[in-house]
């Protein structure tokens, strides 16, 4: 079951379960469409590409609570940008 984390991983903007801005790659690293932009669609963490967060239904929430551990590890952009020129 998908944790549905609380924020984007980059810019620590809150995206509650029900955000249509929820972005996740298949390791549900959780990030913002900017930041996906940002990115160019490919997760600084596994390589991944995005999908868009399901939303969890509200009348699921008390059986099936979201997470509230906020993962933030924000990315430099550049050097990010540099290792996809290396990487691929």
């Amino acid at each position: 079951m998908l944790e549905i984390r609380p924020t984007c991983e980059n810019c620590n903007k809150k995206l509650p379960y029900n955000s249509s801005e929820a972005m996740i790659c298949t390791f549900e690293c959780t990030f913002c469409q900017d930041c996906v932009t940002l990115l160019q669609q490919v997760c600084p963490n596994c390589r991944g590409g995005f999908e868009k967060r399901p939303i969890r239904p509200k009348q699921l929430l008390k059986k099936y609570p979201v997470s509230n551990v906020v993962v933030h590890k924000p990315v430099n952009i550049l050097n990010y940008k540099n290792s996809l020129k290396t990487k691929f």
